[in-house]
């Protein structure tokens, strides 16, 4: 379709006829996310609110069209990707985010982990290097006065704020020890998300909420007990990178529900059906 012929539709939009403009969304949208950028400068160039609301609309229709598609296609790769899954959650609210930006941001942290590290020291050493750096130098911390916002899930938001919540700034930890070549992994807990270093040699658990601490396997046996939950394997065990978005698109359904945002919370509910199906 010609830019003529796709000026000549979107005019539509603006039409009286509730029959006409449906047939103008249906076809807009049944040419897929290529025309968002001449949709956006639709926007931007025209003066009638009504019109750019649908605009608005159908960006956003055409958008969370392809962020479906591209979490189908990664719980259908072979690796799931952590970093991908990342970045296709927060494609959500931001949906402009390239994936090579949050990448090279990811970088950066990796790399000043990497300066400090070590390879011959002590799994607890190794781990303190990089509590050190994360928690101390680059003072990542717990979003504790925001706790339930939607931010918390957005990993560019946290990687900028330097605040997160349990998953996410684990996700992040996860991340830098992936590329340190290091056995850690993250835990499925009730009402929290921790890390575990597992190795032939040595299992021990991580809060990355809590800066790091290191603790073991008797501490989440009595804190599943002080919750009164009977425990299982699977709050001791690593879990999955589709686990783990999973989660955070929980998250994520949590945070919008206590701002009211039911639009949004049945969204995500359709981005989680993609994972659990």
């Amino acid at each position: 379709m010609t830019d003529k012929e796709l000026h000549a539709l979107v005019s539509l939009l603006d039409d009286s006829d509730q029959e006409v403009k449906s047939h103008v969304k249906n076809k807009i949208i049944s040419l897929g996310h290529s025309v968002i950028p001449f949709l956006e400068k639709k926007w931007e160039d025209s003066f009638n609110p009504e019109l750019q609301k649908e605009i608005e609309e159908l960006v956003h229709h055409l958008q969370f069209f392809l962020l479906k598609d591209r979490l189908r296609d990664w719980k259908n790769s072979p690796d799931q990707d952590l970093l991908t899954g990342l970045w296709i959650i927060n494609t959500y609210q931001y949906p402009d985010l390239e994936f090579e930006k949050l990448n090279a941001d990811m970088h950066q942290i990796y790399f000043e982990v990497w300066t400090a590290f070590k390879n011959d020291l002590l799994p607890f050493e190794q781990v303190r290097i990089i509590n050190g750096v994360l928690f101390g130098t680059l003072r990542f911390s717990a979003n504790t006065k925001n706790f339930h916002s939607p931010g918390n899930s957005m990993i560019s938001n946290v990687i900028e704020s330097r605040k997160g919540n349990p998953i996410s700034l684990c996700a992040i930890y996860l991340l830098v020890a992936k590329k340190l070549g290091l056995p850690i992994y993250g835990v499925n807990l009730p009402n929290l998300f921790v890390l575990t270093y597992k190795s032939k040699e040595t299992t021990f658990y991580i809060n990355a909420f809590n800066k790091g601490l290191i603790f073991g396997k008797n501490d989440i046996s009595n804190y599943l007990e002080h919750l009164q939950i009977e425990p299982k394997d699977v709050f001791f065990e690593p879990c999955t990178n589709l686990d783990i978005i999973a989660r955070m698109l929980r998250n994520l359904i949590g945070a919008f529900e206590k701002l009211g945002e039911v639009e949004k919370m049945d969204e995500v509910r359709e981005l989680l059906s993609i994972l659990e199906n």
